[in-house]
């Protein structure tokens, strides 16, 4: 049995209740969880689980691998316990305004130079992104920062739902929503949108009507993410450096 991810559904829980599934080591797995495991550039949330006998353990390491295994720093609960788990809210919520910039970014890149992004990494203080592009001058990032900023400004919503692969593939731009980067296993894929339409819960009616009020950016992404883009803060784009013949690095940092 997989944990239930609890970071897909609401972003902004910091606690929770759950029962120990099974134990490896100084890892456990648990039916129900809100600490997000590293992947796709974001790095794990750390925090803490407690039993009903008032024990506690820091959770120093969050991965998946089919199941969602917390690494302790001390012997762990038996499988059974029952826990409460608290995540530490500052590093999860740097994280979820760094990778909702990201995405900005990633929108911003193909708007003006067409370069798709080809990996990226987010901290807690700094994140950087690779695209496919030859060479940015400094003119180039101060057009991208303003174009951010802006988006920032407008305070444009953030919102997620999951959609049936085929379907996805079927309707959005696969420049936009990189559905083509997921494994082939992947039969539904979790979309977060950047303004545009109002979303509707019920999948098939997402996805199709993408005419006017298109969403500025729309993602195949499996990340945490704040409400709006205001929430992001000012963006400063502090640098950039060349990573191959054809593929440059953007550095950033959100105020």
């Amino acid at each position: 049995m997989s944990s239930e991810p609890l970071y897909l559904e609401d972003t902004t829980r910091r606690t929770f209740e759950a029962t120990v599934e099974s134990v490896a080591g100084d890892r456990v797995v648990l039916d129900r969880t809100c600490f997000y495991p590293t992947g796709g550039g974001q790095p794990h949330d750390t925090g803490r689980l407690r039993d009903e006998a008032g024990r506690e353990w820091h959770v120093t390491d969050v991965t998946k691998k089919g199941d969602v295994l917390h690494a302790l720093d001390g012997d762990p609960p038996d499988p059974g316990a029952a826990v409460t788990g608290e995540i530490d809210w500052e590093r999860r919520y740097a994280h979820m305004r760094y990778h909702t910039a990201q995405h900005l970014l990633s929108a911003v890149l193909l708007e003006f130079y067409d370069a798709e992004t080809t990996g990226n990494q987010l901290y807690e203080n700094h994140a950087h992104l690779d695209c496919a592009y030859e060479r940015f001058e400094r003119s180039d990032l101060d057009r991208i920062e303003a174009r951010m900023n802006e988006l920032v400004e407008e305070t444009r919503p953030v919102r997620w739902y999951a959609l049936d692969r085929e379907a996805a593939e079927a309707s959005l731009d696969p420049a936009r929503t990189r559905i083509h980067l997921l494994p082939d296993s992947i039969t539904e894929v979790r979309i977060v949108e950047v303004g545009g339409a109002s979303v509707d819960s019920d999948a098939e009616s997402v996805g199709v009507d993408i005419g006017a009020d298109a969403p500025f950016d729309r993602t195949a992404c499996a990340g945490t993410h704040v409400a709006d883009t205001g929430e992001i803060g000012s963006v400063d784009v502090t640098g950039r450096r060349t990573q191959g013949s054809a593929e440059e690095r953007i550095e950033f940092v959100l105020r």
